[in-house]
C-alpha cells in the first residue's frame, strides 16, 4: 500500500483537521503548515512500476476559477470558513498545467480538447477523435483521419474498460473515448445529414457496435433518446419518444450482443446491478443529460455520481490484467454556459467526492489517478470580501483596520456585486444601450439586487457581456495525478500530452 501512504503523507500536510479563519490569525500556525508542506514534499517518491489501471477523471469546464469556488463551496458547507478547505484530488502530489487551445480555435470546446487527451493527437472544434485535416461536418474521407483512443487500445490489449458520465453518452466529452466524428452533434442518424448516413455512423449506433476487444465492460450516463427509436416513448417520461429514424432500437440490440449484460435505466435498477458478477453494464438514465446534483433528488431517479464511480470501479477491478476507467463530471460544464454558479459549484462538490470514491476503493501504489477539466469557463472570483464571505454572496469586505464589515461592498454605481460574476453569459441584467439607459434614467447596465439572496439555488450570476450562453475560457487548466508515473504530470504541458503519460503508465515493461 506504499501509493496510499504516498498519498497520506501529503493530505496531513494539506489539512491537518479543520482550521477556520481565527486559527489562521498568528504567525505559529503558518510556520508550522509551512515545514509541514515542506516536508510532505520532500517524503514524496516518484513510483515507476507500471500501472496495472489508470482512472481518468474529467470535470467538464472546471476551470481553475471553478475549484476554487468549489473548494471554499464545499468548505462552508461543512462549517468552515472554506478557503482552508482541500478537496479530494487537490491533495494529489503532482500537479501540472495544460494547454487546451484547438487546432483551430483560441477558446475551445469539448470535443477537440477530448479527442486531444484520449488520442495524443490535437485537432478542430466539433471534431470526435479525427486528426486535425479533418473538415468539420464532412463525411467523405473522415475514415482515413481516425485516431485510436486509449480506451480502444485498452480493450485491445485485454484490459476492461468504463465509460461514466452525468451527460449524454453520446455527448462529445465521452463520445471521444469510443467514436469518431467530424461532427459532434451528430449524435443519432436524425442528425447526420441524410447524404452521409451510409458512409458514416452516428455515435450512438457507433458505441453499440463497438468491436474492440470483448467490448466496453461499463456504460452509465443519459441520453436513452438517442438509442430509441421515434416509435418508442420513453420508459420514464411516456409524453416523451426516442429520436431514431431509423426505427432502430439500440438497447434491444445491445442486449442481444450481450446476452449476460444488465441494462438499467433507473435507481432501483442500478441499485439492483451486482457488480461481481454482472457481464456489461449498460445504464441510460434520462432521455437527455442526468439531473444536476442539486436536483437530483427532488427530480431525478439517479444514482450520483459518486455511486456511479463505485460500481464501475467493483466491475472492473474483477478484470485480472487491469483496467482503463473514464468519469466526467460533465454538467458542471452545463450550470455554467447557464451562468449558474450554485449548480456548477454543486457539481463540481459531486465530482470530487466521486474522486474521492476512487482513493477509498483503489491503490494508488498499482492505480494511476489524473484528474483535469477539458476546458475552462469564463467564471471570476473578485472584489475583496472578508475571509468566510459566502463565496456565493454579496461581497462584504473589511473596514480600515481589517474587520469584517456586515454590510456589502458598493460598486461605483451605489449596486451590490457578489464575489463571483462571469464574463459574459445570460445573467446580464440590461439590454439596452448605455445612451438608452440614460435617456430612461436607468442605471448603466446592472440590476439592483440589494433585496435578492445571490446564494439561492436558482440566482443566476451577472455577466458583463449579454449572451444566450456564457461561454468556455481559455487559459490552462489544471491536471492532477497520483499513481505510477504520476510525477509525468509536471509543468506546463500540450493537453494531448495526458494520453502519453497514461499510455506509458500502462504499457511500461511491455
Amino acid at each position: 500500500m506504499i501509493g496510499k501512504i504516498r498519498i497520506g503523507l501529503l493530505s496531513a500536510a494539506l489539512v491537518a483537521g479543520p482550521v477556520g479563519a481565527a486559527e489562521t490569525h498568528t504567525v505559529a500556525h503558518w510556520r508550522q503548515q509551512g515545514q509541514e508542506a515542506l516536508q510532505a514534499a520532500l517524503a514524496v517518491q516518484p513510483n515507476t512500476g507500471k500501472a496495472k489501471n489508470v482512472i481518468l477523471f474529467i470535470g467538464d469546464g472546471n476551470g481553475i476559477t471553478s475549484v476554487t469556488a468549489t473548494r471554499i463551496f464545499d468548505g462552508q458547507s461543512r462549517g468552515g470558513s472554506g478557503e482552508e478547505n482541500v478537496l479530494s484530488y487537490e491533495r494529489f502530489p503532482h500537479v501540472a498545467l495544460a494547454k487546451t487551445y484547438n487546432t483551430n480555435l483560441q477558446t475551445p470546446d469539448s470535443a477537440g480538447t477530448m479527442s486531444a487527451i484520449m488520442t495524443g493527437v490535437k485537432t478542430r472544434a466539433a471534431v470526435i477523435s479525427l486528426g486535425p485535416e479533418a473538415v468539420v461536418g464532412q463525411c467523405e474521407g473522415s475514415e482515413r483521419l481516425a485516431q485510436p483512443s486509449l480506451l480502444e487500445q485498452a480493450e485491445a490489449r485485454g484490459l476492461a474498460t468504463g465509460i461514466v458520465t452525468t451527460t449524454r453518452i453520446t455527448h462529445a466529452t465521452p463520445a471521444a473515448t469510443y467514436a469518431k466524428s467530424p461532427d459532434r452533434n451528430w449524435e443519432d442518424d436524425t442528425l447526420v445529414p441524410e447524404a452521409m448516413r451510409d458512409k458514416c455512423r452516428d455515435i450512438a449506433r457507433q458505441l453499440v457496435e463497438f468491436d474492440h476487444g470483448d467490448g466496453i465492460e461499463v456504460v452509465m450516463g443519459g441520453g436513452r433518446r438517442h438509442f430509441l427509436p421515434a416509435s418508442e416513448p420513453d420508459p420514464e417520461y411516456p409524453d416523451q419518444s426516442g429520436r431514431r429514424g431509423d426505427g432502430r432500437n439500440l438497447v434491444d440490440e445491445w442486449q442481444n450482443r450481450y446476452p449476460e449484460g444488465v441494462y438499467a435505466w433507473n435507481r432501483a435498477q442500478f441499485d439492483a446491478i451486482d457488480p461481481l458478477t454482472a457481464d456489461k453494464v449498460l445504464a441510460l438514465f434520462g432521455p437527455s443529460h442526468m439531473h444536476y446534483e442539486a436536483d437530483r433528488e427532488e427530480h431525478g431517479d439517479e444514482p450520483s455520481l459518486a455511486e456511479m464511480t463505485a460500481l464501475a470501479i467493483d466491475r472492473l477491478s474483477r478484470q485480472e490484467q487491469g483496467y482503463f476507467l473514464m468519469v466526467e463530471g460533465g454538467r458542471i460544464d452545463h450550470a455554467h454556459h447557464a451562468g449558474n454558479a450554485y449548480r456548477a459549484l454543486s457539481d463540481g462538490q459531486a465530482f470530487a467526492a466521486a474522486v474521492q470514491t476512487a482513493l477509498d476503493r483503489v491503490d494508488t501504489d498499482e492505480t494511476l489517478i489524473i484528474v483535469t477539466a477539458d476546458h475552462s469557463h469564463v467564471l471570476t472570483m473578485a472584489g475583496y470580501p472578508a475571509r468566510g464571505n459566502p463565496i456565493l454572496g454579496h461581497v462584504k469586505s473589511v473596514d480600515a483596520s481589517g474587520e469584517p464589515v456586515s454590510d456589502p461592498y458598493q460598486a461605483l454605481d451605489g449596486l451590490p456585486y457578489t464575489t463571483l460574476s462571469y464574463a459574459n453569459g445570460p445573467g446580464h441584467a440590461v439590454h439596452d444601450s448605455f445612451h438608452e439607459r440614460e435617456q430612461k434614467g436607468g442605471s448603466p447596465g446592472r440590476a439592483d439586487t440589494s433585496g435578492v439572496d445571490p446564494t439561492a439555488r436558482n440566482y443566476f450570476q451577472e455577466s458583463l457581456v449579454p449572451a444566450h450562453s456564457e461561454s468556455h475560457g481559455g487559459e490552462d487548466v489544471a491536471v492532477y495525478a497520483v499513481g505510477p508515473w504520476a510525477h509525468l504530470i509536471h509543468g506546463v504541458q500540450e493537453q494531448n500530452y495526458i494520453y502519453y503519460v497514461m499510455k506509458h503508465a500502462l504499457t511500461r515493461g511491455d
